[in-house]
């Protein structure tokens, strides 16, 4: 920030008069609002989160949807106390977003036990395995990726796909033998 900025930034604690301006246009005080808070929302998110790239990751995403949302701040409660209520759903956003990710890791592995020998899993990746979903047909892989890969249901990815269920149903069946084979 140039000095006059600077000059024009009120020094005090109270984010109102800030808020207002951002809230108006004032590209300045919008600036200023994050520059004063970033400290803040990384640190809230790092103690409900617990690893500093999750927190970060929390923090510039929070950074870059302020601008959209602080027209939603009406002012009730303090800009803190809403900033803290913005960034504990940024956090449960992320922490529903890993366990999604995690899900879809046992749903690979469980596919993974169907497919495969116990001897066998030791030896394999579930790398190994999306990389050969991704060598499948196009149709096969496609059902596999949406109904493993991005939890649709048959119906779902029927749409997608433009067929029936029944349809992707068959195509998710022959993957399976297809991938048992080459596994």
């Amino acid at each position: 920030m140039g000095r006059a900025v600077e000059d024009e930034i009120p020094a005090s604690n109270d984010d109102t008069a800030l808020v207002r301006r951002a809230q108006a246009g004032d590209v300045a005080a919008f600036e200023c609002l994050v520059t004063r808070h970033y400290p803040f929302i990384y640190k809230t998110a790092f103690r409900w989160l617990g690893h500093k790239t999750d927190a970060e990751d929390v923090t510039q995403t929070i950074c870059m949807r302020l601008a959209t949302i602080l027209p939603s701040f009406n002012g009730r409660a303090s800009f803190t106390s809403w900033l803290f209520r913005v960034t504990l759903n940024a956090v449960r956003d992320l922490q529903r977003s890993h366990a999604r990710i995690k899900r879809r890791a046992v749903e690979v592995a469980s596919m993974t036990t169907e497919l495969i020998d116990g001897d066998q899993e030791d030896a394999l990746h579930v790398a190994d395995i999306w990389r050969k979903v991704r060598e499948l047909p196009e149709k096969q892989r496609d059902a596999v990726l949406l109904v493993y890969g991005e939890e649709m249901s048959h119906a779902e990815a029927a749409q997608l796909m433009q067929c029936k269920e029944v349809t992707v149903s068959w195509h998710i069946h022959k993957a399976r033998r297809t991938l048992k084979d080459c596994l």
